[in-house]
Formats: structure tokens, sequence, C-alpha cells
């Protein structure tokens, strides 16, 4: 990409870099044919497309690798993995063995790896199928000691099983079962002339609805998570993954899945596999579904998978969302075989885009982007794909609608549990981290635009969207969602910062064009005055409250209600004074002095102290991330909140965070009581920036809980009915399949009582 780039003469450069989607065929038709006399640029689509030179997994080096890992895991005695590998290992050799003039040459391998997989399978107590891969390797061994050295392990495998019924499970279904959901709201898509298009509920709408549920129009696994998560439906792959049998790259979590990619069937009749004739029926089909899918009929899916596994090598080495640009472009041809596709590219999905505001460099990349891939996808489609400037420009316009309107795929990601919570080293203080596994474009799901306090929520299972109304929502209200941090998260000069650098807009939703304490204190400092609760503010964060501040005071009503509802929120807590004092008075929130007093607090000195204490709190989360905490580095730690707390705001998110810190610190040590009290610190404060009942606040309690139920407190199930009422509120009915942690949790209330009465005393 970057010798392209520079190979691009200042002229065009400058031409790209100014450009506007009305300009576009012109810029575009320019590099485009700049690129044909450029023999650099050929060179990169042959390698990009040649078989020969792609990285399809065809060779002995890449089931050498694979044979090297398994080995590895499985001397570990990680044997789901270990099993994992092996099998990519045969899926590899057998596209050796379609080769009949190297049948032989590779057969021993092939017969090594089947071997090895039935000893993985033996580990793991899956018996019949041990038995069924060393069959195969003893049929495709060819020497005397290799095999006895088989039928050894076999004879192993066959006592093992005796007596064992069978399961009757299926393998790789890796699918739960989903329960009925209750009918969607009706929506209406209108138009705002702040925002745009957006969605709007028909009727009113009762809190922990279901509002939408989607399929992806197009979806791609990240590359990061090809190795780990199914590349369909991004689930997590078992250790039998099953890998594309045409070019051995994407790996599926099953059957259905690799057959909806668009993998080819599996060919049963192995006549050109020497090695391997004779084999019983049976054997021929295990082999076809541990290497392929089974002969399940289509599902109607457009193939979406299946013009990359040519022996192509693009689909690994372009960025994620160009392939997407592919797959969408793919999805186009396939539904409209006899239209034209540059005419119907763009109007079937009509969704918006950011391209006038790009950066120069990207709209450059976007025009390089855009001409390789259409040079990679004719390979597949020859005549019915044209390469052209109009074409290219097309997909620019495509590749910035994707940057806009795509969405993150994820997945709950949680430390593994391997007891029950009531056990020591069991207790789940860490945080529960949202993992992006992939990239989906939802064309009805983009039109829900965003709000830093969005009153929906969208969650993913399998490459589904859901989305779940939050709160009651009157009929006739827009439905919002998040695109990024929220109110309590970040302060709103950050927020405003993210969806300006990637969205291209200047978000003026409730929490950042009204006055709201969780701004105000979020990154605040404390008042130098004993006892006074108010807000000292550096300049940046006061800049962006004053500009709040200007548009409530233009808007009276506005203003006193908006003053109503922050002060009615805050019945009970402590900093209902503070908002008062804030919003009641003539204070025009300057930098440096409290808001409340007007006491003058030295800023550049406080910055100077936090971050002195800033490497303490990294040596501690460094400690805690290698599950040793010396003493002296936790004693450190203590020293630090507490001068935290002399400089920041009570309620600042910092002093949360090393509350958060200290509780997993003192949990990895033994001092449960200790990590009980700084848990319930943290909590105290991030439900001053967030909605007592935020999805967040549901997190943290799941830490506080766990806890709870390890020391014996009897408070533990006030906490699991708070977490059950906002994971609901949130997930509905899938809660426990978003974060599986909730059944842990959950089932060890059945204990509760002989946990109260025999409490676990801190070692």
């Amino acid at each position: 990409m970057e010798k392209l780039k520079s190979a691009v003469p200042e002229v065009l450069k400058q031409e790209i870099w100014k450009s506007t989607p009305a300009e576009l065929p012109s810029t575009c038709s320019s590099l485009l044919d700049f690129f044909h006399h450029l023999p650099q640029f050929h060179q990169m689509v042959k390698d990009l497309t040649d078989p020969a030179m792609a990285l399809c997994c065809k060779d002995q080096s890449a089931a050498l690798e694979a044979k090297l890992k398994g080995n590895e895991c499985f001397s570990k005695g990680d044997y789901p993995n270990a099993l994992l590998s092996y099998s990519q290992k045969v899926g590899l050799l057998l596209e050796c063995l379609r080769d009949c003039s190297r049948a032989l040459r590779v057969s021993p391998n092939y017969a090594k790896a089947w071997f090895r997989r039935g000893k993985a399978n033996i580990s793991l107590g899956k018996f019949e199928d041990a038995i069924r891969d060393l069959n195969i390797s003893l049929k495709a061994e060819i020497s005397s000691s290799g095999k006895r050295q088989i039928e050894a392990e076999l004879n192993v495998a066959l006592d093992k099983n005796k007596g064992m019924g069978s399961s009757g499970k299926k393998r790789n279904q890796n699918f739960s079962e989903v329960p009925d959901e209750p009918d969607q709201v009706k929506l209406r898509c209108l138009f705002k002339k702040t925002k745009g298009r957006g969605m709007f509920c028909v009727d009113d709408v009762s809190e922990a609805s279901l509002v939408h549920k989607e399929d992806p129009y197009a979806a791609i696994v990240l590359k990061k998570c090809r190795e780990t998560h199914c590349h369909f439906c991004f689930n997590e792959l078992p250790a039998d993954a099953i890998s594309c049998l045409s070019c051995s790259i994407p790996l599926y979590c099953s059957d259905q899945c690799q057959l909806q990619a668009g993998g080819q069937k599996f060919d049963r009749s192995f006549t050109n596999f020497k090695a391997l004739e004779g084999l019983p029926d049976d054997l021929q089909n295990y082999i076809s579904d541990v290497v392929a899918g089974n002969s399940t009929p289509e599902t109607g899916h457009i193939a979406e998978h299946r013009h990359e596994c040519l022996g192509f090598h693009w689909p690994l080495i372009l960025p994620s969302e160009v392939v997407l640009a592919g797959r969408i472009l793919v999805k186009v041809i396939e539904q409209k075989k006899h239209a034209s596709v540059v005419s119907n590219l763009i109007r079937i999905l009509d969704l918006s885009h950011n391209y006038p505001q790009l950066p120069p460099e990207s709209k450059l990349e976007m025009h390089i982007y855009s001409i390789i891939l259409v040079h990679c996808l004719q390979h597949f489609y020859t005549t019915e794909l044209p390469i052209s400037g109009i074409m290219i420009s097309k997909l620019v316009i495509l590749l910035s609608q994707i940057q806009v309107n795509s969405m993150a795929v994820v997945r709950v990601q949680a430390p593994e549990v391997r007891g029950p919570v009531y056990e020591p080293g069991n207790a789940l203080t860490s945080s529960l981290e949202q993992v992006k596994v992939g990239q989906a474009v939802y064309v009805a799901g983009s039109l829900f635009n965003h709000s830093c306090r969005p009153n929906i929520h969208a969650y993913f299972l399998s490459r589904t969207l859901y989305v779940q109304a939050t709160e009651y929502i009157l009929a006739g209200s827009e439905l919002e969602l998040s695109y990024g941090p929220q109110v309590g998260q970040w302060d709103c000069k950050d927020r405003q910062q993210l969806l300006e650098d990637h969205y291209s807009f200047t978000c003026q939703c409730t929490g950042c064009s009204e006055l709201n304490v969780s701004d105000l204190v979020i990154n605040a400092y404390r008042c130098t005055k004993p006892n006074c609760l108010g807000v000292i503010l550096d300049s940046t964060i006061a800049r962006y409250e004053k500009q709040k501040l200007k548009l409530l005071l233009d808007a009276p009503a506005v203003y006193s209600s908006s003053l109503h509802k922050q002060i009615e929120k805050l019945k009970g807590a402590n900093i209902n004074e503070v908002a008062r004092c804030i919003f009641q008075s003539d204070y025009k929130l300057e930098p440096q002095n409290c808001l409340v007093c007007g006491s003058y607090r030295d800023l550049e000195a406080s910055c100077a102290a936090t971050s002195q204490v800033d490497s303490c709190c990294k040596r501690l989360q460094d400690a805690i991330a290698s599950n040793e905490v010396p003493n002296n580095i936790l004693q450190d730690a203590l020293r630090c909140t507490d001068l935290l707390r002399t400089i920041l705001h009570p309620f600042n998110k910092r002093i949360a965070e090393a509350e958060d810190n200290l509780a997993q610190a003192f949990c990895l040590v033994g001092e449960l009581q200790a990590a009980l009290d700084h848990c319930k610190a943290s909590i105290q404060i991030l439900e001053k920036l967030y909605d007592p009942n935020h999805i967040a606040i549901g997190n943290e309690l799941i830490k506080l809980a766990s806890l709870q139920i390890l020391v014996g407190d009897s408070a533990a199930s006030d906490s699991m009915s708070r977490i059950t009422a906002i994971f609901s509120r949130y997930y509905g009915s899938h809660a426990d399949d978003i974060y599986p942690f909730l059944r842990h949790l959950k089932a060890s209330q059945d204990v509760d009582k002989r946990v109260t009465l025999y409490p676990l005393k801190a070692q």
C-alpha cells in the first residue's frame, strides 16, 4: 500500500485529496489509468490472486506448522487446542492427497496426523472419535512399526470405550436453543433536520421490550479472531473446528456454518486417494465430517466466502472493511444477476457516508483499495464486474458507508472459572470486557441514531443483531443507540472528539447539550476548602460545560426542566447539594475555581502529583495481571489512593478505578473482606456517574456478588436481585447466553445457606 501511495504523482494526489463525491468518477478514472501503466500495481494484483503465490495453506509447511502447534498444546495438556491443530493438519494434508502424484509421498504424514488426533481425542474422553481416527491412521500407515504403534493406541481406546453408552450428540453443533421472543415493536424511519434519518416508535414501548432483530447484509470475522472464532457465526471455535475444503483458511464451528459461508461439499468418492482406497463407508463419511461439511441442503444464504477461496491471497492481506466491501458487492451481484451492478450497488444499501469530511490520506487509501479490490474480484466474476472509473467510485463510497454504518459484533470475555464461586480463587473481581470479533453491516440497524444517553441497547447472538429498549419510550419518540462511550464512561469533550473522528458529526444529544452531574465530576478536582463538595474543572472541560450552560440559558424552560430532572435523580446522594449549588448559582464555570465556593486550586501542581500516582497504579495493574501482588506494591497503591482522594473530587472516576484495582489485588492476596470494601467503594462512585440501573453498574455488581458469596455475606441475594433486573432490562431472556458467568453465580445461590453457615476465612 505505501509503495503504491508513494508512486502516485503529486498532482493526482492533490486532486484526490480535494475530491468531492461528484468528482469521484474523474479521480478514480485518473488513478485507474495510472495504475494500468504501473508494473508494480500489476505485480501486486498477481501476488494477491495467483494461487501459486497465495498463502492458501495447500502446502506441507502449513501442515507442519499446525502439527508443531498441536504437539506443543498436547505436551502442555491443552488437549482441546491440540485436537484443533491436528484437525487442521488433517484438512491440509487431504488437500495434498487430492493430487494423485503426491498421494504416496504425503500418506505417512497423513497417517500420523490422524494418529495424533486420535491420541488427543483419547485424552479428551472422546473414545468413539478416537477409534475412528486410529482406524483411518491404521489404513493410511505403510510401515509395520507404525501400524504396531497405532494398534496399541487403538486397543487403549477400545478398552476405555467399553461400557460407555453413546451420548448421541451430533458433532460440531455449536448452537444454543434461543427462547422465543415477543413480537418486535412497530418502527418508522423519519427524517430530522439536525440528525438526518432515524428510527421512531409508532406506539409506546415498554422497558426491556425487543425493539428490532436483524441478520447482517454482510459480515466478516476480524483478522485477530480468525484462529479463535467461527468465520460465519463468530462464536468461539470448538476443538474439532471445520475448515474450508477449497482453501483450508476459514474455520467454522459447525457443518451448517461452513455451508452457509459457501464452503464446498466434500467429495466422498476417494477414487484419487490411493492411500485410502477400501475404507468403509462410515469412515469415509467421518473424514468428510472432520475436514468439511456434511450433505445438509443449502440454507438459502448467498455464499459469502466462495469468491475468496480459489487460492487467492487478498482476503488475508486487505483490511477487514475492504474484504467486507467485497462481500457486499458480491451479494449485490448475486441478487441482481440481470441488472446493472454499478447502478444498484449504492441504491440497494442507501446508507449515509462521510466522504467529504474524510482526511486526505483516507481518501487516497480508499481510491487505491477500491481499485485493488475490483481487480481481485474480477478473477472470480470476469465479465460480470466491469472495471471502470464509475465502478471504482461506487466502491469508494461503499467503503465510506462501511466506515460510518458498520457495527462491531462483540462477545463478552470473562475469566474462566473452574469451580463454584464459593471456592477460594473463583471470585470474579476483574472486569467483563466486550471483545470485538466481527464487523457487519445491518441495513435497518444502521438507521438508529446515536445518543450519549441511549434509550435502547444493541447486542448479538451469533451474527444476529438484537435491539432492546432500556427504558419506557413514548410513542413518536426517537430510538437511539450509543455509538461509543456514554455519559458516565467519558466526559463530554472526549465523547464528542471520538464521534467527530469516527463518524464526522458533532453530538447534540441531551448528554452533550444539557448540564449533567456526571460530566462535571467525572474528571474534576476537589475543592481546597474543608468539607466543600464543590467541583473544580480544568480549562478544556470548563469550555465544553460553558457551551451547554449557554444553550440552557438561551432556553429557560428547558433549563428549568433539566435542572429539576437532574436534582430529582440525585435524592439521597451527597452530590445533590453539589448539583443544586452548581445549577442554581451565578458562577460561570470558571476553571481552577470551585463552582460552589469559588476557592482556587493550582491545577498544574495537582496534575504533577497525580502523574506520580499513575506510575504506582500501573505497577499494581501489572502485578494483578501476573496474579502475584507483592505487599510493598499493595501498600504503595493504598497510599497513592489516599493521595488521590485529597486531590480529585470524591466522585472522580479515577478514584473508582483505583478502588477497583485494590479490590482485585486484595482478592488475589486472600484478604477478602478488604476486597469487598474496596469493591463497594468503587460502585458507590460509579452509581453517581451512571444511572443506578445502567449495565455498567450490573457488571460491577457481578464482582460484588461474587465476593459476597465468597465471604458468606447474606447481602449477596440482594445484589443478585439487582443483577437479574439490570441484565433483563438490557438483554431480556438472553442474559445468561450473553454472560455465562451469570449462570455460575445463580447456581451458587443453591449453596448460599451452606456458605453463610460456614464462611470462608481469609488466607
